[in-house]
Order: C-alpha cells, then sequence, then structure tokens
C-alpha cells in the first residue's frame, strides 16, 4: 500500500503554489505599468524566470506565523524584479548567451539596451516598496539592493585576485546572493509581526540559504552540463572568478600546480576546466565546498528554531534538505 505523502515530504515549494501564481499574476501586471515601447523586453525577461524562491520564500515565512497576507506576495514581486534585473546585469558582464534554455537579453538586444532594462526594472521595484504602509520596510527593501549591486562590483573588482581569502568570497556572495534570501525571510517576518529577535533568526536563515545556494551554483559551474542547467557555464572560469571550489584547490594543490594555477590567473587566461580536472586535488576541492555548504544548512535549520510547529515551518526545514540532495550530487 502507498504511503501518502505529508506537506513535509513534498517538493517545499509546493505549498505555496497558489500564491505563487498571484505572485505571477502580479508581475505580469507590473509589465503592462511599462510604457508599450518598453512591455515588449521586460516581459522577455519576466517570462525565462525561474523557480520564484525568492517570493516563496516570503510566503512561507508569512504561512509560518499564520499571516499570509498580501504583503508578504507584494514583496515577493518586489524581490523577484530586483533579482531579475540582476540577472540581467549578470549576464552582460559574464558575456552569457543563454540563460533557461534561452538566448539573454544582451544575446537578443545588445549591452546597451539591456543595462537599461536591468536599470528600469530596479527602478520600478523601488517605487513599488514605497507603496508599503511602514517606510522601515522600504530601507529594508533599499538596502537589499544597495548590497546586491555592491556584491556584483566587488566581485567584479576582485577577478583573477590571488589576494582573495575564502572570507573576501564569503562576504562577496552574502551581498550578491544571500542579501535577497535575507530581505525574504527578515522581511516577510517583520511584515508578520515577529519580535526582533526572531526577525533577526530568520534573516539569516535567509542569509545563509541565499550563501549555500550559491556555493551550489558555483560548484555547479564546474560538474554541471548546459544541457541540463540551461544556461551557459563555465564562466566563473572564463572571466577569474575565484570561486570557493577554486579557492579550496588553490590551498590545496602541490606547489608545482599552485605554480601552474597561479600564472594563469596572473596572466589572466582563462582557467580551463581541462587545466582543472588534471589536478589530483580537484575533486577533493569540490568536495569541501560541498561540506562546507552542508554544516551551513545545519546552521539554517538551528536559525528555524522556535518557530511555531505547522506546515510552513516544515517547509522551510524542507528547504534546507532539498537544496542539501542537490549539493550531493555535485560530488564527484
Amino acid at each position: 500500500m502507498p504511503t501518502t505523502l505529508t506537506t513535509s515530504d513534498r517538493f517545499p515549494f509546493d505549498l505555496v503554489r497558489p500564491h505563487l501564481e498571484k505572485v505571477e499574476a502580479s508581475i505580469r501586471d507590473q509589465v503592462r505599468a511599462f510604457d508599450p515601447a518598453v512591455e515588449p523586453y521586460v516581459s522577455y525577461v519576466c517570462n525565462t524566470s525561474g523557480k520564484r524562491i525568492r517570493p516563496a520564500l516570503s510566503i512561507l515565512v508569512g504561512g509560518a506565523f499564520g499571516d499570509l497576507a498580501e504583503d508578504q506576495r507584494k514583496l515577493g514581486v518586489i524581490l523577484e524584479l530586483i533579482h531579475m534585473a540582476t540577472l540581467v546585469h549578470d549576464d552582460i558582464i559574464d558575456g552569457a548567451v543563454t540563460r533557461r534554455m534561452v538566448p539573454t537579453a544582451n544575446a537578443k538586444w545588445g549591452n546597451g539596451l539591456s543595462v537599461l532594462l536591468g536599470d528600469a526594472l530596479f527602478s520600478h521595484a523601488l517605487a513599488l516598496a514605497t507603496e508599503f504602509d511602514d517606510i522601515t520596510i522600504c530601507r529594508k527593501v533599499g538596502k537589499a539592493s544597495r548590497e546586491v549591486c555592491e556584491g556584483e562590483i566587488v566581485q567584479t573588482q576582485r577577478r583573477f585576485d590571488l589576494s582573495l581569502t575564502k572570507a573576501d568570497y564569503y562576504r562577496i556572495i552574502e551581498m550578491k546572493t544571500g542579501a535577497l534570501f535575507a530581505a525574504a525571510t527578515g522581511i516577510a517576518a517583520a511584515l508578520s509581526g515577529a519580535d526582533e529577535e526572531t526577525e533577526h533568526r530568520l534573516y539569516h536563515y535567509g542569509l545563509r540559504l541565499g550563501t549555500v545556494y550559491q556555493i551550489y551554483d558555483d560548484c555547479l559551474d564546474l560538474v554541471g552540463t548546459e544541457e541540463k542547467v540551461g544556461k551557459t557555464l563555465r564562466t566563473d572560469l572564463e572571466k577569474g572568478k575565484l570561486t570557493l571550489p577554486i579557492l579550496n584547490l588553490l590551498e590545496s594543490a602541490s606547489e608545482s600546480q599552485r605554480t601552474k594555477l597561479n600564472k594563469r590567473i596572473i596572466e589572466q587566461q582563462p582557467l580551463d576546466l581541462s587545466v582543472l580536472v588534471g589536478i589530483a586535488e580537484y575533486e577533493g576541492a569540490i568536495e569541501s565546498a560541498v561540506d562546507t555548504a552542508c554544516d551551513m544548512l545545519e546552521a539554517c535549520r538551528a536559525d528555524l528554531s522556535g518557530l511555531p510547529e505547522n506546515d510552513y515551518t516544515a517547509a522551510l526545514h524542507q528547504i534546507t534538505r532539498f537544496l542539501g540532495t542537490l549539493l550531493e550530487k555535485c560530488r564527484r
């Protein structure tokens, strides 16, 4: 006799699927808010979206407190628009030509128009944030947006930089990716009336979760295939981004191997995958990155302690287990 799946056994976002459909409808409404000459470009970017992770997190946190109001969905829409703006700019910087199996905005229309498109999405999202009754919510959204942009600047500045430490790397990805996850969970808690300590813990749940997600993405850039992942890969290597697996490799490689890698980095040569896989410690470098991310997921689960016990809280726990499963698949 087959076992009936409980809510926590299903993919965690299934629980909020009806709410995410409302988020999608709201995003379509926002597209129509743009000038008719601009609308097709915005629509294209919005229709090549992912799983809507940030809106789902906002809604799950609201549900955990029994306060699934329109404000959590609105927050999700705002953060998703900011996220899409960062993706447009990321693809320009990385020279990526596909994302989720379709051409990127810069591949279709060039860098100039795509920069302006990303700017339009950013500014529209921040305008929406001013509609919250509590001005501190708008300030928190603005702070998260600034941190994302700062993270991108610092990451671009530190490419091919051999002095980059793991602490530097973590700070960059906390800003670049973790900030919007943290905004989704922390601000949603504030909207639900959580006390300051609980809001702080949920903020850190999102920050850690976003950091782990970026470590997973960095590992996937090395071990994934474009056919399965649906976007241009190896751009980290080509552009000299020193991700956690690469930093692990530099740390554990032999002197001759490190000299070889350092020479390529100093000369700003692409870190070709064939060069990396020839190093004995390559697999161990990825293993170590996965281990680090799994430890962070344990801390995420600790951040959820004290929340009401319900299906939404169970789903927040399940997200960490689901991401852990994806990380395990990166092991060589």
